[in-house]
């Protein structure tokens, strides 16, 4: 098995296995490679790229000051309404200005992943800067009181997948990108109830607890049973009716994560739907990595194709595993294996001499959230495994990620090319705690 070395600083040359990409992409690779020592002022994200001596992409300023100089640049953000202005905006540019070319919204994600951010930043300053606590409060708050669906329907006072910016609250109507005007992405609901029980842990403020709980019972109520032609629940449900549209729902990890948390917690009459989902995932989802994929699809909001596999569900699937291991999975490792290869497979290409991954089969670019996702669960199962296979990826991906931070703080949202704000998302809220878990598998990285 052929195998190329990526030198990692403080630590031994890593291999990473080379046939498990395409040929065309381990080409792009080592011919980049061979004479990158002679390349110059090669522009990336924000800055000019800084390569070592063996072609290895070096972080511009350290991980642990670009993420504080991110966070500091959103400690400024105007508060209005409440909230501040990225909380209820997507589309934002470097000057907290909303861009106009697109006032739509994707609150759920959004906020619950951006919740989920700084839950870990707070935990990773020692629990001594409230005012990432705080942050997380704002955008808790929304969720709770912005952004659920009317108090009638099928899915009453659930968590809204889109809407648009600066509403409080959100329209009945609201549904907007590829969502139609009563729809709402039952999967959304679940990130955002995940979040709200995380939040409800480390505050006790029963609100979070409440629409965490509101959100599972009505999963619940609404789960149906999943075979190899459709997931527990359809990627998108009218509120009002129940009638689904796209019979697949690829991310399913976080219904899985709402369940089990609150399982913990004392709920069990959620026991009966974790395990059938648990049991779909194990009898049809995993096992559909080696066939044809279409049980991965659909995940975010402003696509509807239905032969759109995401590389974000199979990732935050694997991340689930490599934090609970044999408590959730016996067949951990395997299964990890089996996510990681999936995407690589189908979602990887080359950009500056770095393996970077995209989002979808319709939209390959390495967005922040995405590409950090990727090497945040590359450094997760390199610790947890014990096996240095994609180490360097893990490392380089996130380098690559994080050129998109400028030098004030202002982050973009991918370092393909110079830019200041755009999709929230994958500027900041699914972004940053993925740096963080990285740097909990591999503190030195952060230096």
């Amino acid at each position: 098995m052929r195998t190329f070395g990526i030198p990692v600083p403080g630590h031994t040359v890593i291999s990473a296995v080379a046939t498990r990409l395409t040929s065309a992409i381990f080409l792009s690779i080592f011919f980049w490679l061979a004479g990158a020592g002679t390349g110059r002022g090669q522009d990336l994200g924000n800055h000019k790229a800084v390569y070592d001596e063996h072609g290895t992409l070096q972080p511009w300023t350290s991980w642990r000051d670009a993420i504080e100089r991110e966070v500091k640049w959103y400690s400024h953000c105007p508060v209005e309404h409440g909230y501040p202005r990225f909380v209820y905006t997507t589309f934002m540019d470097g000057e907290f200005e909303p861009q106009t070319r697109n006032a739509t919204f994707i609150p759920a994600t959004q906020n619950g992943m951006g919740i989920i951010s700084y839950l870990k930043y707070y935990a990773y300053k020692g629990k001594q800067e409230a005012s990432a606590l705080r942050m997380a409060r704002y955008m808790g708050d929304y969720l709770v009181q912005e952004a659920n669906t009317p108090d009638e329907g099928v899915y009453p006072r659930f968590s809204r997948s889109t809407g648009w910016r600066a509403k409080f609250p959100q329209a009945a109507d609201c549904g907007s990108q590829n969502d139609q005007p009563y729809e709402i992405e039952p999967d959304k609901g679940g990130i955002a109830g995940y979040a709200l029980l995380l939040l409800w842990e480390e505050t006790h403020e029963d609100k979070y607890l409440q629409q965490a709980l509101h959100n599972a019972r009505i999963l619940a109520t609404n789960m149906v049973t999943g075979t190899a032609t459709n997931s527990p629940w359809p990627f998108r449900v009218d509120y009002r009716t129940g009638v689904g549209r796209g019979a697949v729902s690829g991310n399913m990890s976080f219904i899985l994560r709402l369940f089990d948390k609150l399982i913990e917690h004392g709920h069990q009459e959620l026991q009966p739907p974790r395990t059938a989902l648990w049991q779909w995932i194990k009898e049809y989802q995993l096992p559909d990595l080696a066939k044809d994929g279409l049980l991965w699809v659909q995940f975010f909001e402003d696509h509807q194709e239905l032969d759109n596999r995401t590389a974000w569900s199979p990732l935050n699937l694997a991340r689930y595993l490599l934090e609970r291991k044999e408590g959730l999975d016996p067949e951990w490792r395997q299964h990890v294996k089996a996510l990681i290869d999936f995407t690589n497979k189908r979602f990887t290409t080359v950009r500056n001499g770095v393996l970077v991954c995209g989002e979808q089969t319709h939209d390959l670019d390495p967005w922040g959230g995405i590409l950090s996702t990727y090497g945040a669960v590359l450094a997760m199962y390199t610790r947890a495994a014990g096996s240095n296979e994609f180490k360097g990826l893990a490392y380089q991906a996130l380098n690559f990620c994080l050129y998109a931070v400028d030098n004030d703080g202002c982050p973009g949202h991918r370092a393909t090319g110079p830019s200041r704000g755009g999709w929230q998302e994958d500027a900041h809220t699914d972004k940053l705690h993925n740096v963080l878990d990285a740097l909990a598998a591999f503190p030195d990285w952060g230096k």
